[in-house]
């Protein structure tokens, strides 16, 4: 499960955060405990987060309720974007228009300079490869990290060209999205954008 972290000042600001470590505001707060209510009664085996302030921090809440250590590892960070970080729209479009606009449209470009797409999928993969070593057959790790940084993790993990990446809409804040193991090896989106639990699929016989 890829959990992305709560509400911080930034995001209400629509202020580009990459790898700025901005805490979570008082709604985030809120929104990582009402989270992690619902997330508990799934009983997680492992529990990991970014190493960043508002990653963590949404982690520790699920964490404290389930009885669970948070392991954090820097591969789940945010994409790291250059010299976009702290900027709103406005001022990116302003300095990098034709990077920004070829960004926004999915291309696998380096936003302010920083880390494309496929390197930031690839991190984020190892990194989920590396905890579930870590959790038995039928087990549940849990993911806090970012918005951007699960969508490009989840593309990848889901064999997905990177130029189709963009049909995972992004995640609103302290919403997750769940991936489960197929039988015969690979990776199937079984929730996405969600902050309700997920219900077994009843198919109708035809």
């Amino acid at each position: 499960m890829l959990w992305r972290h709560g509400r911080t000042e930034w995001n209400a600001s629509s202020r580009f955060q990459g790898t700025t470590d901005v805490p979570l505001d008082a709604v985030g707060v809120a929104q990582a405990e009402r989270a992690a209510r619902d997330l508990s009664s799934l009983g997680p085996d492992r529990i990991v987060a970014s190493d960043l302030d508002r990653a963590r921090t949404t982690a520790q809440a699920l964490a404290d309720l389930v009885g669970l250590d948070v392991a954090t590892d820097a591969d789940l960070r945010e994409t790291y974007a250059g010299d976009w970080q702290g900027l709103v729209r406005e001022e990116i479009v302003a300095r990098d228009r034709e990077r920004y606009h070829a960004w926004i449209g999915g291309a696998d470009v380096r936003p302010g300079g920083g880390e494309t797409r496929t390197e930031v999928g690839l991190r984020v993969q190892l990194a989920v490869e590396r905890h579930l070593a870590h959790v038995g057959d039928g087990g549940v790790l849990v993911v806090a990290t970012h918005g951007g940084a699960a969508r490009a993790g989840m593309g990848r993990m889901l064999g997905l060209p990177v130029e189709h990446w963009a049909v995972l809409g992004g995640l609103v804040n302290c919403a997750w999205s769940v991936l489960e193991e197929g039988r015969e090896g690979g990776w199937r989106l079984v929730e996405h954008n969600a902050r309700s639990l997920p219900e077994e699929l009843v198919v109708d016989a035809l």
